[in-house]
């Protein structure tokens, strides 16, 4: 698309939308942290909104690092106003988390003191900071040139022919800041800001789409559509009923007619008959596995005659025990021995008495001399 058709169609939704809209004003006396938080619930939301849940972070909470320290849920419950709690709280606590890492404190108005670029890239580094949230502090609190673009201007412009499918990726729209000058920026910003988040609501509804018409007429055709599947379920489901409810109105009509199915029920259980003799017969084929069982029993047989054998073997080891009992008997014969000795040491007594008698009888001779 060609820059001139670009800033034209730039500069007529900005006559249409002061029609409809009043420009919001941010306030002054913020600091450039104060601001960068504000852009965090803006995002996506409107003003008003933002506005309440800026002043319950100051009044429920004690101070920042609270914030950073609570969770996304406890943070969402008091951005109940905004359009997506969760993501502003999470966009919120990001921010917090990051600046605290990289600075150990949540003071950063050294940043005012430096270059344009150089505070921009800064803030860039930021986990939470997204391009809307930089496009903002850049414009309110650094005093420089920039048009915060939320998702639903997006949107809008890609609906009107302003951005095409490419650049939305890129999160760009270029020629915005060279058709709308400095000193209207922030009027201007607030504007877009609300078509953003009327479309961003919304984008089937009728305001929406009333707005987009009469920026561009002939944007009928690329204006944001449902998906078709819902509606592609939906005639299919209504058919399954009706086929349920006729099926269902069959068998109530007529007497006739129920005499058709009590034919076709005699037809049935004349087939249903050859069945169950089927059934009989599988019966006497499933008694054939009783036979293999007595065949299976056979085996069992077997076991009992090699118990049989095994008795043998247990009669073989008395036989040796019979064989080795003669060497016992030698064994014994030894322990006999001793008791030939005993005979000897007997027979000896004798002689030693003997001879002890003789002695005795000798002296007893030699007495009467």
């Amino acid at each position: 698309m060609a820059l001139p058709n670009r800033a034209a169609l730039i500069k007529k939704t900005v006559r249409v939308l002061r029609k409809h809209f009043a420009p919001c004003t941010p306030a002054k006396d913020r600091t450039l942290l104060e601001h960068m938080l504000f852009a965090c619930l803006l995002e996506n939301s409107s003003h008003e909104a933002a506005e309440k849940a800026f002043d319950s972070i100051t009044k429920d909470y004690f101070d920042l690092n609270e914030v950073r320290v609570s969770s996304v849920k406890e943070l969402s419950e008091s951005f109940r106003g905004l359009t997506d709690p969760t993501a502003s709280a999470a966009r919120l606590k990001r921010t917090l988390h990051s600046m605290f890492e990289t600075v150990y404190a949540f003071d950063v108005e050294i940043l005012k003191k430096q270059n344009l670029g150089q505070a921009v890239k800064t803030i860039e580094r930021y986990d939470g900071s997204t391009p809307f949230v930089v496009a903002y502090v850049t414009q309110t609190a650094l005093n420089g040139h920039a048009i915060p673009v939320n998702d639903g201007l997006m949107l809008s412009f890609q609906t009107i022919g302003i951005v095409s499918n490419s650049e939305i990726k890129k999160r760009a729209v270029p020629g915005l800041e060279r058709t709308i000058p400095k000193s209207r920026g922030i009027e201007v910003a607030s504007l877009l800001h609300n078509l953003g988040v009327e479309v961003g609501r919304n984008p089937y509804g009728q305001v929406a789409r009333k707005l987009l018409l009469e920026i561009d007429p002939a944007c009928k055709d690329r204006l944001p559509k449902r998906a078709p599947k819902p509606r592609e379920k939906q005639p299919e489901t209504a058919q399954k009923q009706k086929e349920v409810a006729t099926k269902k109105s069959l068998p109530k009509t007529g007497g006739q007619k129920t005499s058709k199915p009590t034919g076709k029920s005699k037809s049935a259980q004349t087939t249903s008959q050859p069945v169950a003799k089927k059934s009989t017969k599988k019966t006497t084929t499933t008694k054939k596995p009783t036979k293999k069982t007595a065949t299976t029993k056979k085996p069992t047989k077997k076991p009992t005659k090699k118990t049989a054998t095994t008795k043998k073997t247990a009669k073989k080891p008395t036989k040796k025990t019979a064989k080795k009992t003669p060497k016992g008997k030698q064994k014994t014969k030894k322990k006999v021995r001793p008791t030939k000795k005993v005979a000897k040491k007997k027979t000896l007594t004798k002689k030693t008495n003997l001879k002890k008698k003789k002695l005795s009888r000798r002296l007893s001779k030699k007495k009467p001399r």
